[in-house]
């Protein structure tokens, strides 16, 4: 009697503790891992990180951009991220910092001023225009220098002018009037205007768009960039009679080194396979980049805890890269041919947190190079950055683009939150993977009033943005570490819903462009590469699980179906 009721005690606690058991697995679903990143997902380390790294303006290997760098790797530090060259075999949460000798000197500024050889306000002031100093230009003497101005109306007459020991004035960019004013001329600086009109530069009066010159030890040139209000106010000062401005800057120019820093969350299965995240650190701005500079460490440091905590376990490799701008992103691509082989996807995070209220634009996707980044119509618009037209042998058919804009989609649903598209047009840390073949896509935003401006200030940044693009990067990142052949079967059904969508309105933009005149040659060819482009999208599927032989059969079945429905448009579209 004794024994049994042990025993019957005994199957009793060993049967709850398998319920149990099966209950905690049971809740770590794909379902209550995205519930746990939306409810997580605060933006507070994004937006903590925005504004520490906005105050510098940073350029590779000056203060500002090693102190972001080693602001990263204490964060990283914290969530339990191990130093490389510390780390056991056993270490998931690893990173190092890269350190290379800069092949030119670095460049940091101190202070600038701007005024007239009278009582009257400086014409511009560091204080409040910190983008006034073309990048690599040099210190004047301490007390500074004082020299007549020249405004050069059309620049093509420069060369023939006499500028020597005198300021240059012209409204074009300083690189373009360089050397005929300062390394053929003679001239002692440049004062340029060179604002192009989505900055509405007549209502956002101080707004200067930084520049650059070439670097000259032996010169030791430079240059000032004008705001809309600077650059009226000193034409109206010429109009009354010659004018001398006294100029102070200082800056440092100096041997310094490049860092770059990479944290990964190494996958438990397919440890080589890998997603990449790339941030860049240099610009002088807050949304450009430090927004994604924080959102990339927020994810890093949420899924380091979601890790930890068995909330999350990765199959593939979770990298972060923090760095120069498509520099450090191509070199992690270029320099370890067998690793490149196995970075499956890599996403730019460029410009990621903007308020849309103040800066006005969207949040932007743009992908993959596709047919609408060669027929651009409908609702297909490429951004004020613009894009040049492509080719279709420079096609990138993928999965990687509707898996993105499906995640983020989501999130704007649930979060009352403008998502858009663009097609593509290049510039940012997509490009590296792109150029080796590796799918990418870029997040950000545009048009941006002060984009590349000293008005990109904390202010124009939205802690609300900065959680809807780090969630959705995420909950994209998860979909993809972790995809499987039943993954794969949802991204295809997905696929072939957004072909089918797609032929549909090529068959309406057809028609509409037959009715103004257009060949049927043309527009027959139009939905032929969108055909193509989407049957080849869905292919690519078969990369999530090679060896399912029902992945292949579903790939089939969906790639016939967008055929037929190529065919019925086609047919339609010659009656």
């Amino acid at each position: 009697m004794i024994k049994n009721i042990l025993f019957l005690c005994l199957f009793s606690v060993t049967f709850s503790n398998i319920i149990q058991a099966q209950a905690i697995k049971k809740r770590v679903t794909k379902e209550s891992v995205e519930q746990t990143v939306i409810t997580s997902f605060s933006g507070d380390l994004a937006y903590e990180t925005t504004a520490f790294v906005e105050q510098y303006w940073r350029v590779v290997g000056n203060t500002g951009f090693n102190e972001s760098i080693f602001f990263i790797a204490k964060h990283l530090e914290n969530a339990g991220f191990v130093l490389e060259e510390k780390s056991k075999p056993n270490n998931r949460l690893t990173y190092r910092i890269e350190k290379r000798p800069l092949k030119n000197p670095t460049w940091e500024m101190v202070d600038a001023l701007i005024t007239f050889n009278s009582k009257e306000a400086p014409l511009l002031d560091y204080k409040t225009n910190r983008n006034m100093v073309a990048l690599n230009s040099y210190s004047t003497p301490k007390e500074g220098v004082s020299a007549e101005v020249v405004y050069v109306k059309d620049v093509q007459k420069l060369k023939k002018m006499d500028v020597k020991g005198k300021i240059v004035f012209a409204e074009t960019s300083p690189s373009r009037i360089y050397n005929d004013a300062i390394v053929n001329g003679g001239a002692i600086g440049l004062m340029t205007y060179d604002n192009p009109s989505y900055l509405q530069p007549e209502k956002n009066t101080t707004s200067i768009q930084f520049r650059s010159i070439p670097l000259n030890s032996k010169l030791k040139p430079w240059a000032i960039a004008l705001s809309y209000q600077a650059k009226e106010r000193l034409k109206e000062a010429l109009l009354k009679g010659p004018i001398t401005l006294h100029v102070q800057i200082e800056t440092k120019i100096y041997e310094s080194e490049e860092l770059t820093i990479v944290a990964d969350i190494k996958g438990n299965k397919l440890p080589n396979e890998r997603l990449v995240f790339s941030a860049h650190v240099q610009e002088p701005g807050a949304n450009d980049n430090a927004t994604g500079v924080g959102v990339a460490l927020e994810m890093a440091t949420l899924s380091a805890k979601l890790l930890q905590n068995n909330t999350w376990n990765p199959t593939r490799t979770l990298t972060f890269l923090w760095g120069d701008e498509i520099v450090s992103t191509g070199r992690y691509v270029q320099e370890d041919k067998m690793r490149a082989q196995h970075i499956k996807w890599g996403i730019s995070l460029d410009m990621v947190g903007e308020n849309t209220d103040i800066t006005g634009g969207s949040f932007l996707i743009e992908k993959m190079p596709d047919p609408s980044a060669i027929w651009t119509r409908g609702n297909d618009k490429h951004s004020e950055w613009g894009g040049s037209k492509m080719s279709l042998d420079q096609m990138k058919p993928h999965y990687l683009n509707d898996i993105v804009i499906g995640e983020f989609e989501a999130q704007g649903k649930r979060a009352n939150w403008e998502v858009n598209t663009n097609p593509f047009e290049g510039g940012s840390d997509h490009m590296p993977f792109l150029r080796s073949n590796i799918p990418s896509v870029l997040f950000w935003h545009f048009t941006d009033q002060f984009y590349h401006t000293d008005n990109d200030r904390l202010d124009k940044v939205s802690k609300e943005t900065l959680k809807n693009v780090g969630t959705a990067s995420l909950l994209s990142a998860y979909t993809l570490l972790n995809s499987d052949a039943t993954t794969a079967k949802t991204i295809i059904t997905h696929i072939e819903t957004a072909a089918i969508s797609r032929l549909h309105e090529e068959l309406k933009q057809g028609k509409i462009a037959i009715k103004k005149g257009d060949k049927l040659a043309e527009q027959i060819e139009i939905i032929k590469a969108w055909e193509d482009w989407y049957v080849k999208a869905i292919a690519t599927t078969i990369d999530m699980s090679p060896e399912a032989t029902s992945l292949k059969e579903a790939i089939e079945k969906a790639q016939a179906s967008v055929r037929a429905t190529s065919e019925a448009a086609l047919l339609e579209l010659s009656k």
